[in-house]
């Protein structure tokens, strides 16, 4: 148990490097476009992004918890591991399309103040999804 957390939260540290990364990449290759960048592209991608917040509850209530239930009962079961840290590694993975679609539009021609919400959500939701140790006490 004591890798796979570790594990995860070097992979979870990884991600938000990454995110950090994408600000610098997007500010770097950004360049002011002469007509202005579609808005329904924005919505629709703020659409998404709001949908994969609830995902990644779903996510967590689905895998993460039952699989954590089954670690406190019994820490060594491989199955419950697996589903534990796969759960995290998805919702990690969900977090960071978020900020993804920030670099997206960023690319696209929107300016940084108009994308910061989607690096600042794929940020604060891996700081929020920090893996946890299963515990008795949470059955």
């Amino acid at each position: 148990m004591n890798s796979a957390l570790k594990i995860v939260q070097l992979i979870r540290m990884a991600m938000i490097t990454s995110i950090l990364l994408y600000v610098a990449v997007g500010e770097m290759a950004a360049r002011p476009h002469a007509d202005q960048p579609a808005l329904l592209l924005f919505y629709a991608l703020t659409f998404v992004a709001v949908t994969m917040v609830g995902l990644i509850m779903v996510v967590r209530r689905l895998l993460i918890a039952p699989a954590a239930a089954a670690l406190a009962m019994q820490s060594s079961d491989a199955a419950p591991l697996n589903r534990w840290r796969g759960g995290y590694i998805v919702t990690f993975a969900l977090a960071e399309a978020i900020a993804l679609y920030g670099l997206v539009l960023r690319l696209l021609g929107f300016k940084l103040s108009q994308v910061a919400s989607f690096y600042i959500a794929g940020v604060l939701l891996l700081l929020m999804l920090s893996p946890r140790r299963p515990s008795s006490e949470l059955t």
